[in-house]
């Protein structure tokens, strides 16, 4: 069975309710802080139950050191810095 419960799509081997549901959400995210879950299986098997999730993937942005400087981009930079960056010799 298949049901969307706060946005995320769960598949399951039994029947369950969404509190059920949303208790197992709230497990997957207590575990894995202020990530987004994107989808979760749960196979019961008597007592015991197998959960499966895959998460949003988390955005990062790539730092570099140029000039002296840890930046992710030159947006910023005034024209003296782009130029002192420019002219660098830049090794392989």
């Amino acid at each position: 069975m298949q049901k969307v419960v706060d946005d995320v799509i769960v598949t399951s081997n039994e029947e369950v309710s969404e509190e059920v549901i949303r208790g197992y959400l709230a497990h997957v995210k207590q575990n894995n802080h202020g990530r987004m879950i994107q989808s979760m299986s749960l196979k019961f098997d008597g007592d015991e139950v197998g959960i499966g999730y895959y998460l949003e993937p988390e955005h990062f942005e790539k730092i570099r050191r140029i000039t002296g400087y840890l930046v992710g981009d030159m947006t910023r930079w005034n024209d003296g810095k782009a130029a002192e960056e420019h002219d660098r010799v830049k090794h392989a």
